[in-house]
């Protein structure tokens, strides 16, 4: 038998290669693609989302927005068409989750500088303190990129209902002003359809990781279609 397998040395070697190749094929099509979920108001946490749509079971988008962000620029929903992107609300005055969250932003920010296909949105829960000059202080002692990342104010009201009624990422204050919040540690992946992908621990360093090999996974998501 040895004998044999000697004489015929370069069958069996070219039959393994090709019998490996084969195996890897097959591995490559039968193996389950990762794909990551889709959130809809009735699946995440109830105390993230405004009562009147926590009903809402499919077609969740994020809604249509006009802001201002730290060059004073109107920032719309236009302006993240066709792109992945990472949301979280905060405030400049914070002292306790918002710095570590940022550092956490400034981090993802670094690792997305070259692509084209990912931006950041930062949306302040106080506009009434985070003016345009406010946000563009803010945004030069962090080392925000305007091109990659938008600080975002306005109208109160429109950002409550963002917060609560699109990203599903902010609780309720409670203490009489119907549109006062309270932000989270909360960061969005948002697609290119405008849905909700994943939430992650701001100010974890492990969830920013992860959140980085789903923006990975949500392109080659779209590379794939």
């Amino acid at each position: 038998m040895f004998s044999y397998i000697k004489q015929h040395k370069f069958f069996w070697i070219g039959f393994s290669i090709l019998s490996m190749v084969i195996i890897s094929i097959f591995y490559s099509i039968l193996k389950p693609k990762l794909v990551l979920p889709i959130y809809q108001p009735s699946n995440v946490n109830a105390e993230m989302v405004d009562s009147t749509i926590q009903h809402i079971s499919k077609y969740h988008t994020i809604a249509n927005f006009e802001l201002t962000n730290q060059n004073g620029k109107t920032v719309t929903h236009e302006d993240y068409k066709d792109k992945i992107y990472v949301a979280d609300f905060f405030f400049t005055t914070c002292q306790t989750i918002c710095p570590i969250m940022t550092d956490h932003m400034i981090n993802i920010q670094s690792a997305i500088m070259d692509d084209p296909e990912v931006m950041l949105l930062s949306h302040t829960v106080t506009p009434q303190i985070d003016s345009v000059a406010q946000l563009k202080k803010y945004a030069l002692e962090k080392g925000v990129v305007d091109a990659k990342w938008n600080l975002v104010t306005g109208d109160k009201k429109q950002i409550y209902e963002l917060a609560r009624k699109s990203y599903l990422a902010v609780k309720t204050e409670g203490n009489g002003d119907e549109y006062d919040m309270i932000h989270t540690e909360n960061f969005m992946l948002i697609d290119k359809k405008r849905q909700i992908r994943g939430f992650y621990d701001g100010t974890n360093p492990d969830e920013i990781q992860r959140l980085l090999k789903d923006i990975k996974i949500l392109k080659a998501e779209y590379n794939k279609s």
